[in-house]
């Protein structure tokens, strides 16, 4: 054999670099290799990092620290397409990391991540690529880049796809997109129902779960709910809902089925179907609260429509949300109650509400969630509105405590609702009866200090729903209402200033509360806001008018007038005018302040005092023979000292009353008894009396004497005997014209008589009521003593009587001291039938008492003027 010959190689040409394998143990280096240009080694490096990323958010940090993002916003977009997926593979798994998706915002990727859904990527590529839109669809801004780029179309392609990751990353994305208007439309026109529709079949729940959470947004749309109409999802959905095993679906089904209620169609359909029924019996059987819940709040969203609170009615709903109010869970309760919030504003409803449901709802006004508490005063401020029945079940359910508690509470929708239920019950006089034994006028006041605007608003209209009462105003007077009532029309928000004044015009509906308020300077205020034409109101005029009419010594004050329908009553004084500015003061005021030069107040007061006798001291051991002294002896002794003080009897010639028995009592007495029975009775009061009589005197206990508790104004006697003598005469006279003819003479016969026009300036009325002034020590007269009086006392004193015997006349006061009284009498040359308005005439008290003068006629002109 021959001797082998050893071949050589080739030597391997210097220009090129001969291959390195290369161990890292860094994710730096890794990081660093993302540069090279070689696809190997990007590959390489890209699975390494998705490795890496894929162990903890931390790993996701410390690469986005390196900079990674930022090629691999390039790397994904690479022309090797297994650069292109692995690199889309890091970028999934890294959104899910807040500050990465921040980063690939600021970096644009949606682009080139919309791109790698196209059909001819591979399917990994897909389902990273979804997963990273996914995350980044939390961000709004992201959701609308996503829309803008027609990212939608190849979201909903993708739906089909054969693999259930890219499914679920696609549909949990068009979900999180559906939660913007925009998004649900073009879901619906680009026809993605019936893919959604198509996932339920899914054998992965999570899948089937995301699709109808899609489905849930999508189907607040119209169009959306047509669609599903035509692809028979309801038929489905309630399939769903009868299989048990399935009940982890059920929430996101009654969603969908609460949207699809909004419409008549459907309501009208699942009616006739039954479905509505099966619907109402599943939330009532379920053991389920979320599912209970988004039954009720389907019920709730269907019934704002008022032809699918009438089908509700048809199939008892109202029995099933009872049912749901005793629920363990109060996101159930709050959402039965918004539903009975909604449906009763069918009236068939709220009267099956009234027997069954009140009772329930009252006692959740005392539960400690609030929640609860406010959709439950809310049902119950609707099931009252406009039914009597349904608030004085409220009343027999013992609810009214409750209810005033809630004024107190925190929220202000809480308190709004409140005050709405306490309005619809005021509307009945018997329940606003009740609630004044509750305090609830206490609790307005303190209402009445709250910040909130709306509280303020409804506590307003609470005070003038219930302060129509006397009591009820003496309530909220004592509690300092008022007080901070007045506050309020200084408001700067509007409703807040008209419902005060709304509030005030009510309250100021007896002297003592409209005297009150004037104290307080609701008046001044009142005028102020009628002179702005930016801050008055409908009702700021009409509370300074009823202010007037329950004051009338203010109103003749600053008006100068007083009309027919204002009577003047006990009480009643004329200051004359006030300097601007000042205040009225009060008569209490007038009458203790010092004699003065300034013009005499002129009182109208027949009105006894009140005479208050105080209790007698205790008994001691020695003076008990003495406690069983008969009423009959007090009496007599009382009568003997009223005679003493010269005080009138109210009642003129009666028989003297037997002791212990009331007056009218024994007047039927005497009535029903014979004679002989009478006489004898009064015999055995005589020796009783005589008895009584031989007391020794150390045994009989003084009486107690009368006293005043508080200022009354002085008693006019002589107005009292003057209108006495005007009822005896005047009044039974058959014609109003004599009538009021014969007042202005009687008027003008007591006060000085007439006085001829060129004598006016010799009545020296001035020097009498200046004596009168220093005789009574007081710059207040009554107008009894007057008997001097010029056109202002005469025309006061006429109004005074004429309100009394019913003649209607009005007051108006002049310039220097005149005024006079306007009356209204048909003429007598109408003819018996005929139907003619009365004319106006103004009444002489001073030239010719009696005489009529028309208004505007020369002689008027003189009487008015000087």
């Amino acid at each position: 054999m021959g001797k082998k010959i050893k071949k050589e190689v080739d030597a391997p040409p210097k220009d090129v670099f001969d291959p390195l394998a290369i161990e890292s143990k860094k994710a730096e280096t890794a990081v660093l290799m993302l540069q090279s240009p070689e696809e190997e080694i990007l590959a390489k490096s890209c699975d390494a990092l998705y490795k890496f990323a894929k162990k903890g958010d931390e790993n996701k940090a410390a690469l986005l620290g390196l900079g990674a993002v930022e090629s691999l916003s390039k790397l994904i977009s690479h022309e090797d397409k297994i650069v292109r997926r692995n690199a889309t593979m890091v970028c999934g798994i890294m959104a899910a990391h807040n500050d990465v998706r921040k980063l690939m915002q600021k970096l644009d990727m949606i682009p080139s991540l919309i791109a790698r859904l196209a059909p001819e990527e591979e399917v990994v590529v897909h389902e990273f690529a979804t997963l990273c839109l996914d995350h980044m669809a939390n961000e709004y801004t992201s959701k609308a880049r996503i829309f803008e780029l027609n990212g939608l179309e190849a979201l909903i392609r993708l739906l089909s796809s054969p693999d259930p990751d890219v499914k679920k990353n696609s549909v949990e994305c068009i979900y999180l997109l559906a939660q913007d208007f925009q998004s649900r439309s073009a879901i619906c026109e680009q026809n993605a129902i019936p893919p959604l529709l198509e996932l339920l079949k899914s054998d992965y729940p999570v899948i089937q779960q995301l699709s109808l959470k899609a489905l849930g947004s999508v189907s607040c749309e119209a169009e959306c709910r047509i669609a599903l109409k035509e692809n028979q999802a309801l038929d489905n959905l309630l399939k769903i809902l009868e299989v048990k095993e399935l009940n982890d679906l059920h929430v996101e089904v009654l969603l969908i089925i609460a949207n699809c209620l909004e419409d008549i169609d459907t309501v009208q359909l699942l009616q006739q179907s039954g479905g509505l029924k099966k619907i109402l019996t599943f939330a009532e059987t379920s053991p389920l609260p979320d599912v209970q819940r988004n039954a009720a709040k389907a019920v709730a969203k269907s019934a704002n429509n008022a032809e699918n609170r009438k089908f509700f009615h048809e199939q008892e709903a109202e029995k099933t949300l009872v049912e749901l109010l005793a629920s363990d869970n109060n996101g159930v309760k709050v959402a039965a109650l918004q539903a009975i919030s909604v449906l009763c504003a069918n009236v068939a409803s709220k009267e099956i509400f009234s027997k069954n449901g009140i009772l329930q709802i009252i006692n959740l006004l005392n539960k400690d969630n609030a929640e609860v508490q406010e959709a439950a005063v809310f049902a119950l401020a609707n099931l009252t509105t406009g039914c009597p029945n349904n608030a004085g079940a409220l009343v027999e359910a013992d609810g009214i405590d409750a209810l005033v508690n809630l004024l107190t509470d925190k929220t202000e929708e809480v308190i709004a609702s409140a005050c709405t239920v306490l309005i619809n019950m005021a509307a009945q006089e018997s329940l606003r009866l009740v609630m004044q034994s509750h305090g609830v006028m206490q609790a307005l006041a303190t209402t009445l200090q709250s910040a909130s605007n709306l509280v303020l608003r409804k506590a307003e209209l609470t005070v003038a729903a219930l302060g129509c009462d006397a009591e009820a105003r003496t309530e909220f007077k004592n509690a300092d209402g008022l007080v901070h009532l007045v506050k309020l029309l200084s408001s700067n928000h509007d409703e807040v200033r008209r419902n005060a004044c709304w509030a005030i015009a009510v309250l100021a509906s007896d002297e003592e509360t409209a005297g009150e308020l004037y104290r307080l300077g609701a008046f001044e205020i009142l005028q102020e806001m009628n002179f702005s034409t930016s801050r008055r109101n409908n009702f700021s005029e009409l509370a300074e008018n009823k202010m007037l009419d329950n004051n009338l010594p203010l109103k003749y004050n600053q008006k100068g007038h007083l009309s027919y329908s204002n009577l003047i009553k006990d009480g009643f004084y004329d200051h004359g005018r006030l300097k601007p500015g000042s205040k009225l003061p009060s008569l209490e005021e007038l009458s203790k302040q010092m004699l003065n030069q300034n013009r005499a107040v002129v009182l109208v007061n027949t009105k006894l005092p009140e005479l208050i006798t105080p209790s007698p001291p205790p008994a001691q051991e020695k003076s008990e023979p003495n406690q069983g002294r008969s009423a009959s002896s007090q009496s007599r002794s009382a009568s003997r000292e009223k005679g003493g003080r010269n005080v009138p009897s109210p009642v003129d010639d009666k028989q003297d009353v037997p002791s212990g028995r009331s007056p009218s009592l024994s007047r039927s007495g005497v009535k029903e008894r014979s004679s002989s029975k009478i006489k004898s009775r009064v015999k055995k009061e005589e020796e009783k009396m005589k008895e009584e009589d031989e007391i020794p005197p150390a045994m009989i206990q003084p009486e107690p004497v009368p006293q005043i508790t508080q200022w009354l104004p002085p008693f006019d006697q002589e107005l009292a005997d003057y209108i006495s003598e005007v009822t005896r005469t005047i009044l039974p006279l058959l014609h109003p014209r004599e009538q009021v003819v014969a007042l202005a003479q009687f008027v003008a016969e007591k006060m000085g008589g007439p006085v001829a026009k060129d004598r006016l300036h010799e009545f020296s009325w001035e020097l009498h009521v200046s004596e009168l002034k220093y005789e009574l020590k007081c710059n207040v007269i009554p107008i009894g003593k007057i008997k001097k009086g010029i056109f202002y006392h005469r025309a006061l004193l006429y109004k005074a009587i004429a309100d009394r015997i019913g003649i209607g006349c009005s007051l108006t006061r002049g310039d220097y001291g005149r005024a006079w009284n306007e009356v209204k009498l048909l003429s007598d040359s109408i003819h018996a039938g005929t139907k003619a308005p009365p004319e106006t005439y103004i009444v002489d008290l001073m030239y010719q008492p009696g005489h009529l003068m028309k208004p505007g006629s020369v002689e008027t002109d003189h009487y008015q003027h000087i």
